[in-house]
């Protein structure tokens, strides 16, 4: 429910902000706006099925209001093409007053409007989340004294739990969030260049790793090949699981299972899971005091525990300058990310089926715990996405409308009502099939677990 209310509210503001860029640009140039929606007021993409709205109220040329289709929103601009496939008013004479009237130049920024607005705010968001969050830093000096963790994905590339990671396609690797630079890790002919048992030695990261990724990432974790070591506590005991019965207490280091020595978490993770279904002696430092347990690990090679970070990373906090130079170029390496996966999509590099999803695994990104900053994270990435998706050159989003006024101002020639309304019709059913795929993508997904 949570993660939902969450969906929603990020939604709500991104939707909005987005048709207000449409709506203040049509104003500028005196186009008359008869609609502004949060939400659609009938069955999208079916204009005629179900047509009301929570609640809508009429100021001056325009009705406000608020659907009951819980996704997308729309303005309706006298004399346009658009979902509301309001025909007969095409049929008209022009009036000065609306949007076919104007000259394309004035037709184009209304229809980049939206995606203006929406860089704007993706780019505000991660600018002050920088200022104010600090940017965590973790030299890999410091985690290379030990070497990285490999998970089986990071296993399954080439690397080995204790490589030092020293470069990423060449270049130096100065903090591990460097390492983890999905835009390079991602890049064709990707390699790290690692120092293991004194040596030096690449391992090359595989073509379809992203597509790897993907499809894990569709499991209840999320994906991991590598981390850092992390020293570690108990942060909370589950209710009713091995870990409480064993007396294992929040604030607990856990030093020592089955005479296996503990100093971070991955080799807790080991050792759980080379006993699972076994009762092992755990040894803990309660307060000082060493207490010895017996606890049952069970058939996943787990205990019931939430484990806390011990680990004393820094955040350095910028000065607004530093933070607007770094929030932006965070911003726009998800647009970049965005470009690069469908790229691979269409490369045949990464299946669909993997990483095309619906609200469903938008929605399950959030945490199932209120965070203000994790919810301000992922509207922020949610607006650059969206940005992105719209300004994709498919009939019916904005990039379609985009393409036909380049035309126009290139060639001189406007491409007739009927023209535009067949590829808007077009575009709806392209996208209505794209949000059918991606639902049943994460249907099977829920089933198939």
């Amino acid at each position: 429910m949570i993660q939902a209310l969450q969906l929603i509210l990020s939604l709500g503001i991104l939707v909005a902000l987005h048709e207000f860029g449409h709506f203040a640009a049509a104003r500028i140039f005196k186009i008359r706006v008869e609609r502004f929606y949060l939400f659609f007021d009938f069955l999208f993409p079916l204009p005629n099925v179900l047509n009301f709205a929570l609640w809508k109220k009429k100021i001056g040329d325009t009705e406000y209001g608020l659907g009951w289709f819980p996704m997308g929103g729309y303005v309706k601009i006298a004399g346009m093409v658009d979902e509301s496939m309001d025909l007969e008013q095409m049929a008209q004479e022009p009036q000065p007053w609306e949007f076919r009237s104007k000259p394309a130049w004035q037709r184009l920024i209304v229809m980049l409007g939206g995606i203006i607005v929406n860089i704007i705010l993706g780019v505000f968001i991660f600018i002050n989340l920088t200022f104010f969050m600090g940017k965590r830093v973790l030299p890999m000096s410091e985690i290379n004294k030990t070497g990285i963790v490999a998970y089986e994905l990071g296993e399954l590339i080439g690397l080995k739990t204790g490589d030092k990671i020293l470069a990423l396609n060449g270049e130096p690797v100065i903090e591990y969030s460097d390492v983890l630079d999905m835009n390079k890790v991602l890049d064709d002919n990707s390699y790290y260049t690692v120092e293991r048992n004194g040596a030096k030695k690449k391992v090359y990261i595989p073509s379809d790793f992203a597509d790897i990724l993907a499809e894990n990432s569709r499991k209840d974790e999320p994906a991991r090949f590598i981390d850092h070591p992390w020293p570690f506590a108990v942060d909370s005991v589950l209710p009713n699981m091995n870990a409480e019965k064993a007396g294992l207490k929040k604030g607990d280091k856990i030093i020592d299972v089955a005479a296996n020595k503990i100093s971070y978490f991955h080799e807790l993770q080991n050792v759980l899971k080379i006993n699972k279904g076994k009762k092992v002696s755990i040894k803990v430092d309660r307060n000082g005091e060493i207490k010895d347990l017996q606890a049952q690990i069970d058939k996943n090679g787990k205990i019931g525990f939430a484990p806390k970070s011990l680990l004393k990373d820094s955040a350095i906090y910028l000065s607004y300058s530093e933070s607007m130079v770094v929030g932006t170029k965070e911003a726009f390496g998800i647009v970049f990310m965005q470009a690069k996966g469908i790229s691979k999509i269409f490369s045949g590099q990464i299946n669909p089926k993997n990483s095309v999803g619906s609200v469903v695994s938008i929605a399950k990104q959030f945490p199932t715990e209120w965070s203000w900053p994790a919810f301000w994270m992922l509207t922020g990435l949610l607006s650059m996405a969206l940005a992105f998706m719209n300004f994709l050159p498919i009939p019916a989003l904005d990039g379609g409308h985009v393409v036909f006024l380049l035309y126009e101002m290139i060639t001189g020639r406007k491409p007739s009502d009927k023209f535009l309304e067949g590829a808007q019709k077009v575009g709806t059913v392209l996208l209505l099939t794209l949000m059918v795929y991606a639902l049943s993508n994460d249907i099977t997904n829920i089933f198939m677990k």
